[in-house]
């Protein structure tokens, strides 16, 4: 079993790892907050070690085998791996959605490269699609129409990051943008790759990957709303944060290769609110098919046997012990509520000072 300390480590490190996302799932309700950060952690430490070994491909095997480890009930002794076992056990995720995020991890170790954008969503879906897939699970959506909108928000996060990437990754000799494309302008990928530079061609390579991003994103809007009116405000706030990313790179003339795009402060707050304000809308009406590099994980998941949720058990007036328990209980929430709303305010603070001086 994990411990509540094993919890707070997995969220100390996505705090520091991935900003986006914990400003993010600081909107989602605590029952799905915590348990998020234990997926986020593991998969986190997964990329970093793939990323850091001198032997990626022998890393990901022993990634492999840290999964069977987890889904056996024995998982290594790290506050990520109890926290994930615990969790993928509890919400009844199929093993094939970690399994596919580390295949896109074994895609990186291998140096492959993307002929077209069906192949770099095929990736996407791997190593954010899964995730997307397995949040979906945290928030109890498990129906195919649900896991393909989480799919297609995860692949467009991806695609996002690929297009802020661009330099970053070119200067670790990896490429991600779609083959054809760059063709296409002019750009031969194994030249630009040897000596990355920016210039219009390839502004427009990052554009389209962009304008791809928006698609999906849009396209994902009808799963967020159709997601327990609680979850849905961290969910459009991924969905803001992550694509203001994009809009970011494309202010700076979609030059992702001379500097990384970040989302300036002042910009949060007014995309938090927009999360608040967009999950008070009707809910979507038109759901689009899966992708079909996604048709794998949502099979999976409409295949794997749905967790039994144990419902709290009333609790009679005179059992005082129980009660107490119970009230111990609800001001520990009460707390943990609080402290997410100070950080958020924390978070935002700049943002607010700034629109407040405007």
């Amino acid at each position: 079993m994990a411990r509540a300390t094993d919890y707070a480590q997995c969220r100390g490190l996505i705090r520091q790892g991935s900003k986006s996302f914990f400003l993010a799932s600081l909107l989602l309700p605590e029952k799905v907050r915590e348990p998020a950060y234990a997926l986020y952690a593991f998969c986190r430490l997964a990329d970093d070690a793939v990323d850091e070994m001198q032997a990626p491909l022998d890393t990901v095997e022993r990634l492999r085998e840290r999964l069977d480890a987890a889904y056996a009930g024995r998982p290594l002794d790290s506050p990520a791996d109890r926290a994930f076992a615990e969790v993928v056990a509890r919400y009844g995720i199929p093993k094939d959605l970690p399994a596919a995020l580390l295949e896109g991890f074994e895609w990186d170790a291998e140096g492959r490269r993307y002929d077209d954008l069906a192949a770099v969503r095929a990736y996407g879906i791997r190593v954010a699609g899964s995730v997307g897939a397995m949040m979906a699970l945290l928030m109890g959506a498990r129906d195919p129409a649900a896991i393909s909108r989480a799919c297609d928000l995860g692949v467009a996060m991806q695609l996002t990051n690929i297009a802020r990437d661009v330099g970053e990754d070119a200067r670790a000799g990896r490429l991600y943008l779609p083959q054809d494309w760059m063709l296409q302008t002019g750009l031969d990928p194994d030249a630009w790759l040897a000596e990355p530079v920016y210039d219009e061609r390839l502004g427009q390579v990052v554009a389209r990957l962009l304008a791809a991003a928006e698609h999906l994103y849009r396209r994902s809007e009808a799963g967020i709303a159709d997601l327990p009116a609680g979850c849905r405000p961290g969910i459009y706030a991924a969905r803001y944060l992550y694509a203001e990313i994009g809009r970011t790179v494309e202010k700076r003339g979609y030059d992702s290769v001379t500097a990384r795009a970040v989302v300036p402060k002042r910009r949060r707050l007014p995309l938090m609110t927009r999360a608040v304000t967009s999950a008070l809308r009707p809910r979507a009406g038109f759901m689009h098919p899966a992708l079909a590099e996604a048709r794998h994980l949502v099979e999976a998941v409409v295949q794997a046997p749905a967790p039994v949720i144990k419902t709290r058990r009333a609790i009679a007036w005179w059992d005082i012990d129980a009660n107490v328990g119970r009230g111990l209980e609800i001001l520990g929430e009460l707390e943990a509520r609080q402290r997410a709303a100070e950080e958020l305010e924390s978070a935002t603070s700049t943002g607010f000072q700034t629109l407040r001086g405007a």
